[in-house]
């Protein structure tokens, strides 16, 4: 089965907390409720608070993935 694309990207390597997700959370207030937001985001902080916080706001995280040692993407589900 084909994945479904997001319905917006964003890509956060260059930005360090709490800008990751400053920024996740005005890009997600631009979507409507169900659409996916993919973030990429670097390894440490970011990827530890922005995924707490994406769920404080009530939203979903569908998918996790690795991509190499600095980098993840995450698929998030507005509420």
């Amino acid at each position: 089965m084909e994945e479904k694309k997001a319905d917006a990207e964003l890509d956060l390597r260059s930005e360090v907390c709490p800008m990751t997700f400053v920024k996740t959370k005005m890009k997600l207030e631009e979507l409507a409720p169900g659409q996916t937001l993919e973030v990429t985001l670097p390894a440490g902080e970011s990827m530890r608070s922005v995924p707490i916080s994406v769920k404080e706001e009530g939203h979903k995280i569908i998918k996790v993935r690795k991509e190499d040692e600095k980098t993840f993407r995450l698929t998030i589900e507005k509420a």
